[in-house]
């Protein structure tokens, strides 16, 4: 089954907004495995936003299942990886005006920089992911650089309204992960996933991880992590009965 990436960085943007030492996401991640989360996804950007420091350092230390780092390619969040060393790493795109992540990453245009980000990192045994749109020339670069799975942005899809243009989207992911599996990589996928919009995507694409965030830390206000997670756990499994791709 499609394993569950919980993404807990908003519980650190709401501790953030006082400055303050709660809510702790070390302690959102401890109650999102007990909810059943596969994964732990954090992202500690540049301007520290939300994710610290202390936090990666902390997951690493106490958590029970596997860690995946978003960060970009920033020499000093670089050394941290390598010192933390997360089971895996995505690299994504990132800007300090930005709400949130707007798009992949552009991996054609980076690519000497990310080849050696991605050499270092693979060197100390973090498996090394690339957060980018379904298109085939960025698909053909994650896979030059050295890239071990892709994560492909599902945000156009989340974000829509429209049924043709959601279904145009579909199979714009659907013919990523295929090129993108023929190439070698292995295929996850995120970003703008909730409960409404996840199920249909999970019948509709091949993909080993979904990671969701926002839409759980959300939920979790009014039901509690626990709980939350395990509700999509749920949705993810029942939709995975049903699903229509094919490998």
């Amino acid at each position: 089954m499609i394993q569950l990436g919980v993404n807990i960085d908003h519980v650190a943007t709401l501790r953030q907004a006082r400055r303050t030492f709660e809510p702790d996401p070390v302690m959102a991640a401890y109650l999102a495995v007990l909810g059943g989360a596969d994964i732990i996804t954090v992202h500690l950007r540049e301007d520290r936003r939300h994710i610290q420091d202390r936090d990666v350092k902390l997951l690493r230390e106490t958590a029970c299942t596997k860690i995946n780092l978003e960060m970009s390619t920033a020499p000093e969040i670089v050394d941290i990886a390598l010192k933390t060393k997360p089971e895996q790493v995505t690299l994504v795109p990132e800007k300090r005006q930005e709400v949130t992540t707007e798009g992949g990453l552009d991996v054609a245009f980076q690519k000497t920089t990310i080849r050696e980000v991605v050499k270092r990192l693979k060197g100390d045994g973090i498996q090394v992911s690339l957060f980018i749109d379904p298109e085939e020339i960025q698909i053909a670069a994650a896979k030059d650089v050295g890239a071990s799975y892709i994560e492909l942005h599902t945000g156009n899809y989340a974000n829509t309204g429209d049924p043709v243009t959601r279904n145009t989207l579909i199979e714009k992911l659907q013919q990523g992960a295929r090129i993108a599996r023929a190439a070698g990589l292995r295929v996850n996928a995120g970003h703008g996933l909730t409960y409404q919009n996840v199920g249909l995507l999970v019948e509709s694409l091949n993909v080993e991880e979904l990671h969701i965030g926002h839409s759980i830390v959300s939920r979790a206000v009014f039901t509690g992590i626990q709980k939350a997670v395990s509700e999509m756990k749920e949705l993810i499994a029942r939709h995975s009965a049903s699903k229509h791709w094919v490998s």
